[in-house]
């Protein structure tokens, strides 16, 4: 049976990992994290203190960042950096790095190399319209921003105890507005993508829509 590439896209915690993630597991598929490859190269930049700026040392950073995922967890140069990426320091740099054209060029050139041999499922904010401009099914997805900040501060507080829900609120926002106004590659809905608003879905409710939606592209194909 043909295999298909599968678009995810939205908004910051919309669920699009989790998503992905599942549906790929569902249909066995591989599972591409695109949002952890521009934070394993904003953690790289923070941590090798690049200037934004500076075309030069952006380029520089960039010759020396070689992302892979090993069972689905991003690695940076060889090492595991999962837990590393998913702060709330990175949480606030992330779009502004993503926004870089020189990023953007890096990170698409992998990711569409990834997707080749078909049998992906890549979730982020450009994979429909950008990456996979020919994935025989996009799905942007979409959530309402006071259950997304919900979510987010529920994912956040174990861990950073000092974090506050108008934090997340406001930092989403932020994200929210550099993703849509970037000049390369902003995040918008492919024309031809279906929408999935799952403010009032649960995580399973909103895998059985996927994956009823995926199936029937993949019985098109064949």
């Amino acid at each position: 049976m043909k295999k298909i590439n599968i678009a995810i896209d939205g908004f910051s915690s919309t669920g699009k990992s989790t998503l992905a993630r599942q549906l790929a597991d569902k249909l066995g598929y591989t599972y591409v994290d695109s949002g952890a490859m521009y934070r394993a190269i904003t953690f790289y930049f923070i941590q090798h203190h690049i200037d934004l700026h500076s075309n030069n040392d952006v380029a520089e950073a960039l010759n020396q960042i070689h992302l892979t995922f090993q069972d689905n967890i991003i690695c940076l140069n060889g090492m595991p950096i999962e837990s590393e990426i998913r702060g709330m320091e990175i949480s606030s740099k992330v779009s502004e790095v993503a926004a870089l054209e020189a990023v953007r060029i890096f990170a698409v050139r992998q990711q569409q190399m990834m997707g080749a041999q078909k049998g992906v499922v890549m979730d982020g904010r450009d994979i429909g319209t950008t990456v996979f401009p020919d994935a025989e099914l996009k799905i942007f997805l979409t959530a309402n921003e006071s259950v997304r900040s919900q979510r987010r501060y529920d994912e956040l507080k174990d861990k950073q105890s000092d974090i506050s829900l108008e934090d997340i609120q406001s930092n989403l926002k932020h994200r929210d507005h550099i993703d849509s106004t970037r000049e390369h590659s902003p995040l918008r809905k492919a024309h031809d993508a279906v929408e999935l608003d799952n403010t009032h879905y649960s995580m399973s409710e909103q895998l059985d829509i996927a994956y009823q939606w995926a199936m029937e592209c993949i019985n098109r194909t064949n």
